[in-house]
């Protein structure tokens, strides 16, 4: 039962029922770009909300959608009709009446945006992309879902598909994601609306289902968007009490809206998303009343909407509905087409957005064109975080360090960083997982982001690593010169593995500031020092795993950070105190790996010793005391990998040169994934085991990360 705050709407009874391809859409990177209604005439000031279409072409309009997500999925044998079929009304109604967009220039910044957090059922979004004319969802298109090098892949990719503005899969990080997106909102509009010229001003809709109820990922997101008021956020819950292994009270039972008004949102419940239209729309508009809490609309819906057999069970959750259903689906909706059918009346009806779409963003150029005006200064900011064009010589900003500066914790050393360009970057922001004054991650000369103070830069995000990364990838994705950075302790990564994989998968430039790196952190014992983590993450595709040693490679990974807005950077930093070594170089970062010391000519050390963070200034040590004894020792910093392999083969070959086969690692972590580097006669120094509680110390002697350990390990090649 509803609670007693809780506004129901009720009608009638309902009736009874991959790998990344290499075509890509280049989005348009022009979102100040003038558009106009066809004819060059400027455009008017529309309604918010469109007039409804006549009941009979709704209808209409409905089934094409339903059928053509069946179609599709029947076509491909593959894919999940059910919550497609269920929530064409809604969808119909949402992307027809109320949702503000251009087709033909998707980036258009002050779009509203929705989120198919229930990812599965994504020909839902591509039946609404191709009706309402997207270049990017053409018939073909639909025809091909779910194949090789498909615009219309088995759940959403924003690197794909126009229109589709996050990645989604994960049961629950869309709707997270939508929480960014929604926050990324109410922090531009407080910076840069003025009380004569609102000039950020769009709304964020999202669906998700019982199994994005289930994730916790999405708890921690709706906790933090009711605290922090997100009224501009509505999110629609398709209540079908159907889930893969059958109906959902074998597992989840509880009182939805209960929940979320505790959590601080406004609930609705729409009893009849089948046939119920107008009770859609009036808790659409009820939610858009409601400014100061995130919105909630429970819709109750019927999976598999119109399947005589199917409809209401989990077997048409998943899978293809199988030829014999769908004729008994067309037949008891009166659907008498072949498949992929769209009524002439229905493209007519639908090609409306293309010119509305024109004449929104026409209203909106010409109301930034006099903001401009009035604001300059505001304009150029807006201006660089809606292109992602980072202002000139912001990397003057990073500090540099000579070897006479003071030793100091990379952690340290990164807030120097973080200071220093947030005066510079006018998107840059972010925050921790209730670790700021342990990450050393807060931005002095900001506030906190709060309901009442939405300009402010320091986010808090409490203890919600899960959300954190989600959320954040929503804040990234909404503008290309916003810069989200999020921080909790390096071994923690594990809670947020989902959201940082997703986070390299759809593009998403977040950076991931790692604190507490290694057993360094000392007492905290082996449940808070990370071993596994490094090779875990350096296997990650389209990422960046930089371990810096000392505050020129602590600047350096930062720069490398902000000039990669397509993928993702985690910087790992110590809590321990580290020397400011000779050699290590800010640009040299970008390399990868490069030499910091060396004795030798002719590229020919005898020894090569490579290391990472802490444990560079150990190798470099041990490096001067075998020089002594009369060898040539190369030291090599591998500060990250990833970019390291994408140098040429002979500026490897100058680093790591072939013919020298006695080298040693060294690295608080494990030693698998060294060999690549050390060969098959080289020896690597690390942790193939948990740490231990115990000074830091004390940890690094017994566990051998030692220079004596080093100059053993030479000895005996």
């Amino acid at each position: 039962m509803a609670s007693p705050n809780t506004t129901t709407t009720t009608s009638a009874a309902a009736a009874p029922g991959s790998g990344r391809g290499a075509l890509r859409i280049l989005r348009s990177r022009l979102p100040f770009a003038a558009a106009a209604r066809p004819g060059g005439r400027p455009a008017t000031a529309l309604r918010a909300t469109a007039p409804p279409a006549a009941p009979e072409l709704v209808e209409q309009s409905v089934n094409t959608i339903r059928f053509l997500a069946v179609d599709a999925v029947e076509k491909a044998q593959s894919g999940h009709p059910g919550l497609p079929m269920g929530c064409a009304p809604l969808g119909h109604v949402l992307f027809d009446e109320f949702l503000r967009f251009n087709p033909k220039n998707p980036a258009w910044f002050d779009r509203d945006r929705f989120v198919l957090s229930a990812g599965h059922g994504c020909m839902l979004q591509y039946a609404l992309l191709h009706l309402a004319g997207y270049d990017g969802v053409t018939m073909d298109d639909l025809k091909a879902f779910r194949q090789w090098r498909s615009r219309t892949p088995g759940h959403p990719e924003n690197f794909e598909t126009a229109g589709v503005e996050v990645t989604t899969g994960p049961l629950g990080q869309g709707f997270a994601n939508a929480v960014g997106l929604a926050l990324a909102e109410k922090h531009l509009a407080a910076r840069f609306n003025k009380t004569d010229l609102k000039i950020v001003d769009h709304y964020t809709y999202v669906i998700l289902g019982d199994g994005c109820q289930m994730e916790g990922v999405s708890n921690e997101a709706a906790s933090l968007a009711g605290h922090w008021g997100l009224g501009k956020l509505i999110a629609f819950y398709d209540d079908n009490h159907i889930s893969i292994d059958g109906s959902t009270d074998i597992a989840f039972t509880e009182d939805v809206l209960a929940r979320y008004e505790a959590l601080g949102w406004h609930t609705i419940w729409v009893k009849n998303g089948n046939t119920g239209y107008d009770d859609i729309r009036a808790a659409i508009k009820e939610a858009k009343g409601v400014k100061d809490k995130p919105t909630l609309i429970k819709v109750a819906t019927t999976i598999g909407f119109g399947s005589p057999n199917k409809a209401n069970t989990y077997s048409v959750h998943g899978s293809a509905l199988g030829s014999k259903e769908v004729e008994a689906t067309r037949s008891n909706l009166h659907w008498l087409h072949e498949p992929f059918h769209v009524p002439d009346e229905v493209k007519r009806y639908w090609s409306h957005h293309i010119d509305e779409g024109a004449s929104l963003e026409a209203e909106w150029n010409a109301k930034f064109a006099e903001y401009e005006n009035k604001y300059h200064q505001e304009a150029a900011e807006l201006k660089s975080i809606v292109s992602g064009e980072l202002p000139s010589g912001w990397d003057n900003a990073l500090p540099t360090y000579t070897p006479e500066s003071s030793p100091d914790a990379t952690r340290n050393l990164s807030q120097h960083c973080l200071n220093s360009l947030a005066k510079v970057i006018p998107g840059f922001l972010g925050g921790s997982a209730d670790l700021a004054s342990s990450n050393m991650t807060l931005l002095k000369m900001f506030g906190d982001f709060q309901r009442d103070t939405p300009e402010e830069r320091n986010i808090r995000f409490g203890v919600r690593e899960h959300g954190m990364g989600a959320i954040c990838n929503g804040i990234a994705v909404h503008s290309p010169g916003l810069i989200p950075y999020c921080a909790t302790f390096f071994v923690f990564t594990d809670y947020m593995r989902a959201a940082i994989r997703l986070s390299a998968l759809s593009e998403s430039g977040v950076i991931f500031v790692m604190t507490h790196d290694s057993i360094g952190l000392g007492e905290d014992g082996p449940t808070h020092q990370p071993v596994e983590q490094l090779l875990s993450l350096r296997a990650m595709p389209n990422i960046l795993m930089l371990r810096p040693a000392d505050g020129n490679e602590t600047s350096g990974a930062y720069k490398i950070a902000f000039l990669n807005r397509k993928r993702p950077s985690i910087i790992a930093l110590s809590r321990q105190k580290l020397p400011q070594l000779k050699g290590t170089s800010v640009d040299a970062v970008s390399k990868g790996g490069y030499i910091i010391s060396d004795n030798s000519s002719g590229n020919k050390p005898e020894l090569i010793v490579i290391g990472t963070g802490s444990e560079l200034e150990i190798a470099e040590r041990a490096a001067d005391e075998l020089r002594k004894e009369g060898r040539t020792v190369r030291v090599v910093s591998l500060v990250c990998w990833e970019l390291f392999e994408e140098q040429s083969e002979k500026y490897k070959e100058s680093v790591l040169p072939s013919e020298v086969t006695s080298r040693i690692s060294i690295e608080a972590g494990v030693t698998f994934g060294w060999e690549k580097y050390i060969g098959q006669k080289g020896k690597a120094i690390g942790i193939d085991r948990f740490g231990a509680s115990a000074p830091a110390e004390k940890i690094y002697k017994e566990l051998g990360l030692t220079v004596g350990n080093v100059i053993a390990a030479a000895k005996a090649l």
